[in-house]
């Protein structure tokens, strides 16, 4: 019975299923990015990381080791952005 009540409820939240003003926003101004972008940083940061780890640097090369996931992660989002656009 609450199961069906909170469905009820999600339903009635956003009918139409739309986007916000700031998700709508944020989706036009990353579509402007090229997509290679991300795919440098990541390359680039994966490179960073790399020199960090080769000058005994081991805490700063995993810091910047684990940017290139979020990088590459931003340009799907971008590449989407681009294909399906918003509402």
């Amino acid at each position: 019975m609450e199961t069906q009540d909170l469905k009820n409820k999600l339903d009635k939240t956003n009918p139409e299923q739309r986007e916000g003003k700031v998700a709508t926003a944020i989706e036009n101004q990353t579509a402007k990015i090229p997509s290679d972008v991300y795919l440098w940083a990541a390359v680039g940061s994966m490179a960073a990381s790399f020199i960090l780890k080769v000058m005994k640097k081991d805490d700063e090369a995993l810091f910047v080791g684990q940017w290139p996931a979020p990088f590459l992660l931003l340009g799907v989002y971008n590449k989407l952005v681009k294909q399906q656009g918003n509402d």
